[in-house]
């Protein structure tokens, strides 16, 4: 009698085993989120990249000082200066700063055999990233080289095409993998619970044959499945820190890419897909077997 009590038990409605449920749709989630880490350090590190995206503009020689705060405020005007870093989106470099630079760089002084600086006082203005491409820098460079007091603007082109090529091709690549990615999710998470449903379609029936409604027979599996995804989600959560943390710790440079604020909202993604992806597949695993017939059901 005891052995049969137990079993009935085990058997109650909404009762499966759901430790494996748990397991999959944790493994698939941090999956999710380690990808899904990936792109937001890349976004950030992007985003770096492209506010480190500066113009060199030369001053003629003999300028007053006058003169030369006179062109750094018509650069402050100028439509394609960096909103972003306001505070040092125009940086002043004098030229004995620069030339210092360049023999503690190089190890030459070229003053010696020069008798002279040959350098230009300049000023670093940081570019905007919506004007990155060739042909708004191009108009930048004539815009500038237009104002009095302007000796030359000089960009590295070839680094900053390059940079504008990377990234659209690391932008494909991440797309399609993200949707390759929860494809596969998608898929693995909704077998594991059909799979772990299979043991309860009896009961399923069972309950039907009594006259039960079907939301009635619905409601405790998807009551599980909110449970279950929502579990899952805080464990996926979890490990991600520990890994982020982790990763920090062991390279320092991360933290200057890491955007908190998006790591958040990560994990409470991860929370909902969790919940959502768990529910949905419940639904659709419990409907599947209210719909089949007693022969259908062995």
């Amino acid at each position: 009698m005891e052995a049969k009590t137990k079993f009935k038990k085990k058997k109650k409605l909404g009762s499966y085993p759901y430790v494996s449920v748990v397991f999959s749709i944790t493994l698939a989630l941090f999956a999710i989120g380690v990808f899904g880490t990936l792109v937001i350090y890349s976004k950030e590190l992007e985003r770096t990249v492209r506010d480190n995206v500066k113009i060199q503009v030369y001053l003629k020689n003999q300028l007053t000082e006058e003169q030369v705060q006179k062109i750094k405020k018509q650069l402050t005007t100028q439509f394609f200066v960096s909103k972003s870093q306001a505070e040092t989106a125009i940086q002043f470099v004098s030229k004995e700063a620069a030339a210092k630079q360049f023999i503690q760089e190089t190890g030459e002084d070229f003053k010696k055999f020069l008798g002279e600086n040959p350098l230009r006082n300049a000023y670093l203005v940081r570019v905007d990233p919506a004007y990155h491409d060739k042909a708004s820098l191009g108009k930048i460079k004539k815009t500038v080289e237009k104002i009095d007091g302007v000796f030359q603007v000089y960009y590295v082109e070839n680094v900053i095409e390059s940079i504008n090529d990377n990234i659209t091709k690391i932008g494909l690549v991440l797309m399609g993998l993200v949707a390759l990615l929860l494809l596969t999710v998608v898929l693995l998470i909704n077998n594991t619970v059909r799979l772990a449903l299979f043991s309860q379609r009896f009961i399923i029936r069972s309950m039907q044959l009594v006259g039960a409604k079907r939301w009635f027979i619905q409601r405790p599996f998807l009551f599980q499945a909110i449970w279950h995804g929502a579990l899952a989600g805080m464990i996926a959560c979890l490990l991600l820190y520990f890994l982020v943390s982790f990763a920090t710790k062991r390279i320092a440079d991360l933290a200057l890419i890491q955007n908190t604020d998006r790591l958040f909202i990560l994990g409470g993604s991860l929370l909902l897909l969790g919940m959502l992806v768990a529910v949905v597949s419940t639904y659709r695993s419990v409907s599947k077997y209210l719909r089949l017939s007693l022969d259908e059901l062995f």
